[in-house]
C-alpha cells in the first residue's frame, strides 16, 4: 500500500490517516507514505515534515516516508499550484509501481495521481470533510479520477461526508462510511495527567477548564469561540480556556487581533486564555479539561477533537456541523452559533460532567481505533482482490 499525502501539517485528517496506516502495518500489511510537500507554511506556522508528530509516529513504526521535497504556502485557502516537474513524476512513478493499492489522503493528492504516464493502480480516496465544493479544484480532480476508472472506493469518515459527496456527483456505490476512531489506551480519563498539566499551567485543581483544539482557519470560527469565552470567563472567575493547534500562538497576529476584537474593554479576562499551539500530548490536555469545545461553521465531518476529548472525560459542546450532533448525542451539548448559548452550554457541561461520565464510559467501544482499522483493512483487501482478478491490459 502507498499513501499519498499533500503534506505533513497539523489537522485531524492527517492524524486519523497516519493512525490507520500504523494500525494496518501492525496488522501485517506493507505500507509506504509519499508526501508531495516536505514543508508547508499555513496557519501562521512553518510546518516541516520531519517535525510533525504524524511523521515521527509513522517512522517509529517502521513505515517508510519519502517526500517530493516541495515547499508550499496557502494561496486563497489552498496550497500552491499543482504543477509537477519531471523528477516529481519520476519519483511518484517509482513509489506507485511498488504498490498494489494507493490511498489518497483527501482528494488533493489526485492532482498528482491523475498525471498522465503514471502506473495505473486502484486508488482509494479518504474523505474527511462535509463541503466538497469548498475544496478548490480538488473536487474536479476527484470527478476526473472517478470518470477515468482510477478510483476504486472512497472512505467517508462520516455519514455527512457520504451525503455531501453523493450530492456532488460521486456514485454512492463508491462511498463507504468508516467512522473515525481513537486509541482508547491513550485517550482515557487520567487524574495524574490532569493534575500534572494543570500544575504546569498554574491552573488550580478545582478550576473549570474548556479546551479548544483546532487549527487557525475560517471554518473553525475562532471569533465565535473567543466571544463565548469572554461571556463564560466573566461568569466563571476561576475558569480557563486552553487553545491548541497550528496558529494558536501569541505569534499569530490574526489571532491577537481576534482576541482584541472579542474582549474589548474586558481584555483582562483574556489573561485566562492559554495559547498552547501544536501539542504532542493532547491526551493530557483533554484529561485536564472539563469541556471540549467546537465552534465550526462548516467543513467538519467527524471532528477528532470531540471524540478524543470525550474519551478523556471532557464533555463535548459543539455547533451542529457534519456528524457532530450525532457524535455527542447523549454525551454533551449542541448549540447554535451564538456566544451566549455556547457559554451557557459550557457552564452546563461543567456542572453535569460527573453525571455524564457513565454515558461517556459506555460509549468507548463505539469510538475504538481497533474497529476503525479492521474496517479499513477489510475494504482494502476487497479492493486488492478485485484488482487482482482484472485481466491485464493488452
Amino acid at each position: 500500500m502507498l499513501s499519498v499525502y499533500e503534506g505533513f501539517f497539523s489537522g485531524g485528517a492527517r492524524i486519523v490517516h497516519s493512525d490507520v496506516v500504523r494500525g494496518l502495518a501492525e496488522g501485517g500489511q506493507s505500507h509506504q507514505v509519499l508526501s508531495i510537500h516536505g514543508e508547508v507554511h499555513r496557519e501562521a506556522t512553518r510546518q516541516r515534515m520531519e517535525d510533525d508528530p504524524c511523521y515521527r509516529a509513522l517512522t517509529a513504526a517502521a513505515v517508510g516516508v519519502t517526500s517530493l521535497g516541495r515547499t508550499a504556502g496557502l494561496v486563497d485557502g489552498a496550497l500552491a499550484a499543482n504543477v509537477f516537474s519531471g523528477p516529481d513524476l519520476a519519483e511518484t512513478a517509482r513509489s506507485m509501481a511498488a504498490a498494489d493499492v494507493i490511498l489518497s489522503l483527501k482528494e488533493q493528492p489526485l492532482a498528482l495521481l491523475n498525471q498522465a504516464g503514471l502506473p495505473r493502480r486502484p486508488v482509494v480516496v479518504c474523505l474527511h470533510r462535509s463541503d466538497p465544493e469548498n475544496q478548490g479544484p480538488a473536487l474536479a480532480e476527484l470527478r476526473a479520477a472517478v470518470a477515468d476508472g482510477t478510483v476504486a472506493a472512497c472512505v467517508c469518515c462520516a455519514e455527512s461526508t457520504r451525503d455531501a459527496y453523493e450530492t456532488a456527483g460521486i456514485p454512492r456505490e463508491l462511498l463507504h462510511v468508516i467512522p473515525n476512531g481513537v486509541d482508547l489506551l491513550r485517550f482515557r480519563p487520567d487524574p495524574a495527567a490532569r493534575a500534572a498539566l494543570r500544575a504546569s499551567l498554574g491552573i488550580p485543581g478545582p478550576a473549570p477548564v474548556t479546551a479548544f483544539a483546532a487549527r487557525y482557519a475560517p471554518m473553525k470560527n475562532v471569533p465565535l469561540l473567543l466571544r463565548a469565552a469572554r461571556v463564560w470567563l466573566a461568569r466563571e472567575p476561576q475558569g480557563h480556556v486552553l487553545m491548541c493547534g497550528a496558529g494558536m500562538t501569541p505569534g499569530n497576529p490574526a489571532l491577537r487581533a481576534d482576541i482584541e476584537s472579542a474582549f474589548g474593554a474586558d481584555r483582562h479576562l483574556a489573561d485566562r486564555i492559554r495559547l498552547l499551539g501544536v501539542r504532542g500530548d493532547m491526551e493530557a490536555v483533554y484529561a485536564a479539561a472539563d469541556v471540549v469545545a467546537l465552534t465550526s461553521v462548516s467543513g467538519e465531518a467527524a471532528p477528532l477533537c470531540l471524540i478524543e476529548g470525550m474519551m478523556c472525560g471532557a464533555v463535548p459542546v459543539t455547533t451542529d456541523v457534519g456528524d457532530s450532533a450525532g457524535i455527542v448525542r447523549g454525551h454533551g451539548f449542541v448549540t447554535p452559533p451564538d456566544p451566549e448559548a455556547v457559554a451557557r452550554a459550557w457552564t452546563a457541561a461543567v456542572a453535569g460532567r460527573a453525571g455524564l461520565a457513565p454515558a461517556l464510559a459506555a460509549s468507548r467501544e463505539r469510538f475504538s481505533r481497533t474497529r476503525m482499522i479492521a474496517a479499513y483493512a477489510a475494504l482494502l483487501d476487497a479492493v486488492h482482490t478485485r484488482a487482482a482478478r482484472l485481466p491485464e491490459p493488452l
